[in-house]
C-alpha cells in the first residue's frame, strides 16, 4: 500500500464502525511537553525502509514501538502460512502490543508499508513511566481500548459476514476514509493491491481480482491502474447487508429501473 493523499483516520481495518478508525488522541498527544519529551527520551528511535520487518510473531516481546512518520501494517500468519491483515496503524499509534510491559512473546508481526520512523520504548522504562505519570497511564489504557475494539470487530466481521460481504464492506470503508469527489463517483485516493485487499478480507488474492472484475462489469466500481472509482457506493451497501452475489445484486436493481 502506497502512501494515501487523504488520511481518513487513525488506523485502515476492516470494520463497519468509523467511530474505530478515529481513536483515541495519541500515545503521547495529551502529555505536557516535558513529560513527552521524557518518555521518547526512554526509547529508541529506529527508522524501516519500505518492505522491513519491525517484530515478528512469536518472537520475546521487549518494546512498544510508537509510529512518528509512516505507516505499519500488523499481521497474523496461520501455521499454514496464510496471512490476515489485522489493521494499518498511523502516525500517534503504538504496535506492538497487548503487551506492553516487557514480557511474553508477540501475538502477531509488523512491518512498515512505506518508509517508516519509530520510537521503541522497552517494557521496563514503560512500567516506571506511567507509574509517575497518571495521564500517559490513561491514555496508555484508552489506546488499548482502541486496539481492544477494532480487533474485536474484526474478529466479528470474519466469523458473521460471507467474503463477499467483507469485501464490498471495506470497500465502502476505504470510499469513506480516502475518498474523493470524481467525475464518475468517489476515487479512493489510496493505493491497495488485490493482496492488501485479500489480506484484510480473509481471500485469495485469485479470489478479489474475480470479485473486482466482476464488481466492474456490473458497473458497480471502475479500476483505473491501482486505483479504485466508487460508482455505485448503494449496490455496494446492499451487497454488504443481503449477502447475495455481485451478479444478483446487479439483476434486481436492473428490474426495477
Amino acid at each position: 500500500m502506497k502512501s494515501p493523499s487523504k488520511q481518513g483516520g487513525r488506523a485502515t481495518l476492516l470494520t463497519d464502525s468509523t467511530s474505530l478508525v478515529r481513536g483515541p488522541p495519541g500515545l503521547c498527544d495529551m502529555l505536557a511537553p516535558a513529560q513527552r519529551e521524557r518518555v521518547l527520551a526512554q526509547g529508541r528511535r529506529q527508522s524501516y525502509v519500505r518492505g522491513a520487518t519491525l517484530f515478528t510473531q512469536g518472537a520475546a516481546h521487549d518494546a512498544i514501538y510508537l509510529i512518528e512518520v509512516g505507516r505499519v501494517r500488523v499481521y497474523y500468519v496461520a501455521p499454514a502460512g496464510r496471512e490476515i491483515t489485522l489493521a494499518y496503524w498511523y502516525p500517534g499509534n503504538f504496535v506492538g502490543g497487548p503487551e506492553v510491559f516487557d514480557s511474553g512473546t508477540h501475538m502477531w508481526s509488523a512491518s512498515a508499508m512505506i518508509a517508516t520512523t519509530v520510537v521503541a520504548i522497552p517494557g521496563r522504562a514503560l512500567r516506571s513511566l506511567v507509574a509517575e505519570m497518571p495521564q500517559l497511564a490513561l491514555s496508555l489504557i484508552d489506546n488499548l481500548v482502541f486496539k481492544g475494539k477494532c480487533y474485536s470487530t474484526l474478529a466479528q466481521m470474519l466469523g458473521t459476514r460471507s467474503v463477499t460481504q467483507r469485501l464490498a464492506q471495506l470497500l465502502l470503508h476505504l470510499g469513506d476514509s480516502y475518498g474523493v469527489p470524481d467525475d464518475k463517483g468517489t476515487l479512493v485516493a489510496a493505493t491497495f493491491s488485490h493482496a492488501d485487499l485479500a489480506h484484510m478480507v480473509g481471500a485469495t488474492r485469485q479470489w478479489v481480482t474475480i470479485t473486482l472484475a466482476r464488481l466492474q462489469a456490473q458497473d458497480i466500481i471502475e479500476m483505473r491502474k491501482s486505483r479504485l472509482v466508487l460508482l455505485r457506493p448503494d449496490l455496494l451497501h446492499q451487497i454488504r447487508l443481503a449477502d447475495k452475489s455481485v451478479a444478483t445484486i446487479a439483476q434486481e436493481t436492473a428490474s426495477k429501473l
